[in-house]
């Protein structure tokens, strides 16, 4: 589904250039559930930056479905991010102007769905995460917690085949990040490949295989025992 080929990302300036990631190879398979580990300022959140098409690399190859990314023009990129891959922050990045129906809609909005069809779908949403009495609140009328299922239904609304997490459960308290990782584990069950950034190395363990970075390079890739 995902390869990465020697990619390297840097920042050049007059007299030196900056690598944030150096030589990445690797591959993610469909339907795997990957965790990506390694201290601050490693390069984890640039890597998934570029697998996610929200930045590209200075050099390397990506493929996504035997797709060429690092060929293609900004338009189609962008019609591939909408059409297959949904993102969760750890910052949720809700709209603070949309109530919670409007955040969980506005995805299938920019896909051109038609009324009925974004009704039923974002109702499916509102009910498979128990915020239906929500759906009329607004991001800061929300718990940390449900502003993160919010994150989730609008990532999932629009079924994408591929979900980035970066440290989801990074400003949540642990019974909140368990609820978080049990919804990844059974979607990642119902066929959505995951892809997660997180410090934590209990929420690492329940996906299937850890790749650690390293001052920008893959310094292990082990599977989960």
């Amino acid at each position: 589904m995902i390869k990465l080929s020697n990619i390297d990302k840097y920042i050049d300036s007059r007299f030196q250039r900056t690598f944030i990631l150096k030589g990445i190879d690797l591959e993610v398979a469909q339907g795997e559930f990957l965790t990506i580990m390694g201290p601050s300022g490693a390069g984890k959140s640039s890597l998934m930056n570029i697998i996610g098409m929200l930045d590209e690399p200075s050099a390397g190859e990506y493929y996504f479905f035997d797709e060429p990314v690092h060929k293609m023009r900004e338009k189609k990129k962008s019609e591939m991010h909408k059409n297959y891959i949904g993102f969760i922050f750890q910052a949720y990045h809700l709209i603070d102007e949309l109530t919670v129906y409007e955040n969980i809609e506005t995805p299938l909005l920019y896909k051109g769905v038609n009324s009925n069809l974004r009704k039923s779908l974002v109702a499916e949403m509102l009910d498979r995460f128990n915020i239906v009495a929500k759906k009329d609140l607004f991001p800061e009328q929300l718990s940390g917690g449900q502003q993160q299922l919010v994150g989730i239904a609008r990532a999932i609304v629009g079924e994408p085949k591929l979900l980035l997490a970066d440290e989801p459960t990074g400003n949540l308290h642990s019974d909140q990040g368990k609820q978080i990782m049990n919804i990844f584990q059974k979607l990642n069950e119902e066929g959505i490949t995951i892809i997660q950034v997180t410090h934590s190395e209990e929420n690492a363990k329940r996906g299937k295989r850890i790749v650690r970075i390293a001052d920008g390079a893959v310094a292990a890739d082990e599977m989960v025992k």
